[in-house]
């Protein structure tokens, strides 16, 4: 029995070092990407002739409208807000050439996704970058002190995901090649006390890329879900950039690296830091009372003091 026991806590020790290896190796190549696996000029072009981006107004959408443009594809941007989109689509079309398609939208409804279908008709779309996204409180709460946007926070964040990758996986499918990027967030990497619902809409956004990315990925298409942490935006109300905190200009060039890392990336070399030291935190602490009192006075503050909140 004693030898038995020995054997089963080798092979537990062993299996736990083996998952710490390979996650060292994943992490590794953060630092060895341009040597290890660099990604052709021609990758992105090669996917197709069109990318499309939603939540493209501002912000992240419009950062990867702008990069995506510089690597020569055509663009479509798809937002709510037109005023914003025409005139990114000037700005991109004056700086790279590319040529810029706009379709106005609000994911918060449900009813938008057959006009997109329709404006989409005929194009070669090589690119989906499921972007959109709200958050339900941007100031950390508990879940009955936040506003009543329910369902249009489940629109946006995951019913958008799920029927725009379904309006242009079959074609890539068809094709047998393609680039989907969904972005999630940090905070969907766990459970995340005091933003309940924007957290597990974001783990429902991993959840599924991740899924799809199994079954897809001998047909030649890449889905990766990307989780970054925090990025000065306008959802984010402008907070101020820092070592960790990154632009979204900076976040997305250097996100876009990291397409061959697999399935899922917080999408720049600091948040992938940040994401490895929070495992090692146990989730008693997190859900702690005591942690979250803290987090929610401490978070506040900051939020306040580096934002711009109205």
């Amino acid at each position: 029995m004693g030898e038995i026991q020995d054997q089963l806590f080798i092979l537990i020790g062993a299996l736990v070092c083996l998952k710490y290896l390979l996650k060292c190796v994943k992490f590794s190549k953060y630092f060895l990407l341009r040597l290890w696996n660099p990604l052709p000029k021609s990758f992105f072009r090669s996917m197709g002739e069109w990318a499309v981006i939603t939540g493209a107004g501002d912000g992240i959408g419009k950062a990867y409208s702008y990069e995506l443009a510089k690597h020569g594809l055509n663009i479509v941007m798809i937002s709510r807000t037109l005023e914003k989109l025409q005139a990114v689509a000037k700005g991109i079309e004056q700086t790279t050439g590319s040529q810029v398609k706009i379709i106005q939208a609000d994911f918060t409804k449900d009813d938008i996704y057959e006009n997109i279908k329709e404006s989409l008709q005929g194009l070669e779309i090589g690119i989906l970058v499921n972007n959109v996204g709200m958050v339900h409180n941007y100031l950390p709460s508990h879940f009955l002190s936040g506003p009543d946007k329910i369902q249009n926070l489940i629109h946006c964040n995951i019913s958008s995901v799920v029927k725009m990758t379904r309006l242009i996986l079959r074609d890539m499918e068809i094709r047998r090649k393609g680039l989907i990027l969904n972005i999630s967030s940090g905070a969907g990497r766990f459970p995340c006390p005091l933003y309940s619902l924007y957290s597990s809409t974001k783990a429902f956004v991993c959840t599924f890329s991740k899924a799809l990315q199994a079954e897809y990925k001998e047909k030649g298409i890449i889905i990766q879900v990307v989780t970054p942490y925090s990025i000065s935006t306008p959802m984010t109300k402008h907070i101020n950039p820092n070592k960790i905190t990154k632009t979204a200009d900076e976040f997305v060039k250097e996100s876009l690296d990291f397409v061959a890392v697999g399935d899922e990336t917080c999408g720049c070399l600091a948040h992938e830091i940040l994401a490895h030291l929070l495992d090692f935190i146990p989730s008693w602490v997190i859900y702690s009372d005591l942690a979250q009192n803290i987090f929610l006075i401490h978070c506040t503050n900051y939020l306040k003091q580096n934002s711009n909140i109205q």
